[in-house]
């Protein structure tokens, strides 16, 4: 007997709706209006008034001046009337388009400033942000879109105001032409407001494909401008040319392109079947009321004036609801660029800054940092890259933390200085936690310098004393001298006034690694910090040299509490205390001495690494000989 199985079909996922922006496009207008108002500069949309009272007066002067000219000749009226009409309506045609150019003129100027102060908003929010929004792949995408919508004169921060004059233009224009129709049957106009809608509901589903297809057309976007950034990276050109990444670049590149392509392709067959709709939708309008139009001057129901002026009003009429409609295509267009904007300066904040509990260092006073049963994963991991830790930095102690490459040390780190707050647990600073506290005060409890620490494209003094004003020179020369940089710094001809950052200033001097590690020294001296952390910022410099820098911060910084991150276990021996992190939790911990007599881990690797320096020493010792 045979038994057939019925399979059941694969069900295909369900394709996620696109995100509804946030504020709606009345929203976004109002909220333009009330920034312009904010910042003083009411004249943006009162101008945007008088531009609208300005074009309807022109229009409506257009639309008179043949029926009143046709008029006059109809009625037999004297010729110094007719010239008189006509200077009339000329003189009032120039008038307009005098005040119009003049009025148009100065707009220009305050919409400027209101797209800066979004721009100044924008940077402001991405200075000032809690750090692990950086990591947050929705923020970084709103702040590259934040930025392209301001970018520009004809972007919608800017040309929001011209869209706002046109839809107040509009709509007058509509109001007074529905009056001056009140002749033709409502059902024409009821055609005509049909087929006008249709256009609209067509026009706007195009002019939203962009926005709901945002994020397929975002990360094509992303890699190529990334690829593009990174062939103009100067610190990149060894390893393509080494490595013969070229080809490999390119090829990324053409696909992020192809793909762009491609895109914009499905959004040009989309705008076409929508011109189309409008296409056949104007044939059809027009041709209903022309003809009726025609069949009433036949018919012996308008005269040539009012003919003249019904035929220009109907055709204005058209052009009203459609501008109308097009307007709001237009703004809806725009809101969805400004709401974007919204978004991310409205994008929660982890952390407290200004509502916070104010905190400063007190010389006075010993700080002790603890982690209670802190556990961290990234958003979007499966698996946390720290579990459960437990762990105290007493006041004044040297604590060392070691650990394979993606231990967790960096993250520990992180969640030390506040860049992150836990997953779960808390960190507390003399028992309180740190997420009471203004994080950017609590910031100011550290010293550190990372793997990948900025050098700032300006002098020396300001590099050390990260700031460009009220600048402490003694401190910074004591600092810069205690760090071994003094004597370096003193025989260059500008001295601390010597620019680092060749990039941006012509005169800029480069350091060599060590030279580079002593300032990042004097920086952390300067500052002055309870707290001194170092993550692995020496990596880059062989062991000898690592042991000794780390030598150097041990002695510049007593009293202080300290973490030093390395891979080179021999580097932080002089520890008061080593934890090593292995499967994100710490294994082992204590002196160098007690975790060497205990042969676990540590002691395991510790031999390892010692054995490659001392083969390293022998093959240099045979060379040499």
């Amino acid at each position: 007997m045979v038994i057939f199985v019925k399979k059941d079909k694969e069900k295909k996922p369900k394709k996620e709706k696109p995100p509804k922006p946030k504020y709606n496009m009345w929203q976004n207008s109002w909220y333009m209006i009330k920034l312009a108002w904010s910042i003083k500069e009411k004249k943006v949309p009162l101008l945007c008034l008088a531009v609208t009272v300005l074009a309807v007066a022109s229009n409506l002067v257009n639309l008179y001046i043949s029926p009143a000219i046709l008029g006059a000749l109809e009625r037999k009226a004297s010729l110094t009337e007719l010239l008189l009409t006509i200077l009339l309506f000329v003189g009032g045609v120039m008038l307009l388009s005098a005040l119009t150019a003049y009025v148009n003129q100065n707009t220009m100027f305050g919409r400027i400033t209101v797209r800066c102060e979004l721009l100044a908003q924008i940077n402001d929010k991405a200075c000032h942000t809690s750090y692990s929004n950086l990591d947050d792949q929705r923020f970084s995408m709103l702040f590259s879109k934040s930025l392209n919508s301001i970018s520009g004169n004809q972007q919608a921060t800017e040309a929001i105001w011209n869209t706002l004059t046109s839809l107040w233009t509009n709509l007058i224009g509509f109001i007074i032409y529905l009056f001056l129709l009140s002749r033709i049957p409502i059902l024409l106009l009821c055609v005509i407001l049909a087929t006008t809608l249709l256009q609209y509901f067509a026009n706007r589903r195009v002019n939203g494909y962009a926005y709901r297809h945002r994020d397929e057309q975002a990360k094509p976007s992303r890699e190529t401008t990334y690829l593009n950034s990174i062939t103009l990276d100067w610190t990149a050109a060894k390893d393509i040319r080494i490595f013969g990444l070229r080809p490999w670049i390119e090829e990324l590149y053409q696909k992020g392109v192809d793909t762009l392509l491609a895109f914009s392709k499905k959004q040009n067959t989309v705008q076409l079947i929508a011109h189309a709709v409008n296409l056949v939708t104007a044939f059809l309008r027009n041709g209903i009321a022309y003809a009726y139009l025609i069949y009433m001057v036949v018919s012996g129901g308008l005269s040539v004036a009012e003919f003249l002026l019904l035929f220009t009003a109907v055709q204005g009429f058209t052009s009203w609801v459609s501008g109308i409609l097009d307007t709001f295509n237009t703004l809806y267009t725009q809101s969805l660029e400004i709401s974007t904007v919204r978004e991310y300066l409205d994008y929660s904040e982890p952390f407290t800054f200004d509502s916070g509990v104010p905190l400063s260092p007190e010389s006075e006073t010993n700080y002790e940092l603890k982690l209670e049963n802190v556990s961290f994963r990234y958003p979007g991991a499966e698996i946390d890259t720290l579990t459960n830790i437990n762990l105290t930095l007493h006041p004044g102690e040297k604590l060392a933390v070691v650990g394979l490459n993606g231990a967790g040390k960096t993250t520990l780190i992180k969640l030390m200085c506040g860049f992150y707050d836990p997953t779960e647990g808390r960190v507390l600073l003399n028992g309180i936690d740190i997420r009471t506290y203004n994080r950017a005060d609590y910031y100011s409890m550290f010293s550190a310098v990372f793997q990948n620490f900025s050098l700032l494209a300006a002098t020396i003094a300001v590099n050390i004393a990260q700031n460009d004003r009220e600048i402490n020179m003694d401190r910074v020369k004591a600092c810069a001298d205690k760090a071994g940089l003094l004597n370096k710094i003193e025989i260059l001809p500008d001295g601390f006034n010597t620019y680092l950052n060749r990039e941006v200033y012509d005169n800029a001097i480069m350091l060599s690694g060590g030279e580079t590690q002593r300032l990042m020294l004097a920086r952390a001296l300067y500052k002055d910090a309870p707290f001194v952390i170092l993550d692995e910022p020496t990596a880059a410099l062989d062991p000898i040299a690592e042991s000794e820098m780390y030598q150097k911060y041990n002695e510049m910084t007593k009293g202080k509490s300290s973490v030093y991150i390395s891979h080179r276990l021999a580097s932080t021996r002089f520890c008061d205390r080593i934890i090593y992190i292995e499967n994100s939790v710490i294994r082992e911990e204590g002196t160098h001495e007690e975790l060497i007599r205990r042969s676990g881990r540590y002691a395991e690797l510790f031999a390892v690494q010692s054995q490659y320096y001392q083969e390293g020493d022998k093959h240099h010792e045979e060379s040499a000989s």
